[in-house]
């Protein structure tokens, strides 16, 4: 009965932290349990110390995207990159990944790159349907490099460490983008291109203008790697050193535009905390319940196999990264997977890795990938055209995906 009232509200557009705390506050009261642990479960969420890098990092995102710094770090790769077959292309998915990376929202990027790089690829020859591919499925490719808050909010739900997950995202993530390359050096093989090596000389001169912006992973990961400070003082660190870029040494952000910048991350932000907090409400009950154990001992009955296992993990991860944003899925998904996939004997860490790849191939994925609309509106193409173009990059990911899931050695190597 819940189930079914669960599927009507969703359908009638009730917002996702409502349907879910009316389920917990439900679930409580058809347990005879206070109903108070709900707003318990939603005050220890504030004292979770990686909860402060989420609006920190959305607000060093926020920063670089209003500024000039897409721009120049796309400058700064032409000249690294534009000598080499396809060095246009993999400039775009380099940056793409690092704009990702930084704000965590695949949407941001196709719509403050896009309308750089689109016209670009098309002055260098490249054809259309792989221009279009390239950025929609590129929007969401830095999910899995640091300090992404999709691998935050996993941390918190999952109560993995976070500066476990960053470690754990870059060789996996370099993975991705490496195929890619290899891809758009094979696509851009007989493009007409500046075969003159960059000197160093000219890499100093252009570098220089973004050279600010590129110290920012050395600023964040430094401190944390180092044993200096924690991800939550990393991203403090962060925020204040791209505030101070951007508005007084670049001067390219205004004050009066400040407030308007630290509206529209605390709308993001907002949103992901309010679902967050009903959600490990939830979470609470389903544990109380013993859902996990039930469903674990179902798939148990079916599945003794964890190739098989593994499989319909990912087959359903990706219809889940299909059907819900990002935030939305970790929170709601992963306190159910987490004890099933460890009943397989699957490393936490192994699994968010798993678990971020699927959501990162479905924001692409047809017929009803966020990247897909989103990529729509700002390049003014049918989705079905979009979705077509998406499908030779969809393919490489998969065959990646694959690799991510069976060699867990490559997200588990440096932790």
């Amino acid at each position: 009965m819940t189930a079914f009232l669960a599927a009507f509200l969703a359908l009638a557009g009730v917002p996702l932290f409502v349907l879910i705390s009316a389920l917990a506050l439900l679930g409580f009261y058809q347990g005879g349990i206070d109903l108070r642990v709900v707003f318990i479960e939603m005050y220890r969420l504030a004292s979770t110390p990686a909860l402060t890098a989420i609006p920190l990092f959305a607000f060093t995102g926020f920063l670089l995207a209003e500024s000039h710094a897409p721009q120049r770090l796309v400058r700064f790769s032409q000249v690294l990159l534009g000598w080499l077959p396809g060095g246009l292309a993999i400039m775009a998915l380099v940056v793409c990944a690092l704009l990702t990376a930084l704000t965590g929202a695949s949407g941001m990027t196709i719509v403050a790159l896009g309308g750089l790089l689109y016209p670009a690829l098309s002055q260098q020859g490249y054809p259309e349907r792989f221009n279009l591919g390239l950025l929609t499925t590129c929007g969401s490719l830095g999910l899995l490099f640091p300090p992404s808050l999709p691998l935050i909010v996993y941390g918190i739900v999952s109560q993995t460490p976070v500066d476990q997950l960053f470690r754990a995202g870059l060789l996996p993530g370099g993975l991705l983008v490496l195929v890619l390359s290899g891809y758009c050096y094979w696509q851009g093989r007989r493009l007409p291109r500046n075969r003159h090596l960059p000197s160093l000389r000219e890499i100093a001169a252009v570098g220089k203008e973004s050279a600010l912006e590129l110290l920012l992973p050395v600023v964040i990961f430094s401190g944390i790697y180092g044993g200096l400070v924690a991800p939550s003082e990393a991203a403090a660190l962060g925020a204040f050193y791209i505030l101070i870029v951007e508005v007084a040494i670049h001067r390219e952000i205004p004050l009066r535009r400040l407030p308007a910048i630290i509206r529209d991350t605390m709308v993001l932000v907002g949103g992901i905390l309010i679902v967050l907090a009903a959600a490990l409400a939830y979470t609470n009950y389903l544990v109380d319940a013993e859902v996990p154990n039930r469903l674990l001992a179902f798939i148990q009955g079916y599945i003794h196999s964890r190739l098989v296992f593994l499989i319909l993990l990912n087959v359903f991860l990706l219809i889940v990264g299909c059907m819900l944003d990002i935030f939305s899925a970790l929170v709601v998904v992963v306190p159910l997977i987490l004890p099933i996939a460890a009943a397989y004997q699957v490393h936490p860490v192994h699994l968010g890795i798993i678990f971020l790849t699927n959501l990162e191939i479905g924001y692409s994925t047809p017929p009803v990938g966020l990247n897909l609309f989103i990529a729509s509106l700002r390049f003014d193409k049918p989705i079905l055209q979009l979705a077509r173009a998406s499908l030779p990059f969809i393919f490489l990911l998969l065959l990646c995906l694959g690799l991510i899931t069976y060699l867990p050695y490559l997200s588990l190597a440096l932790l």
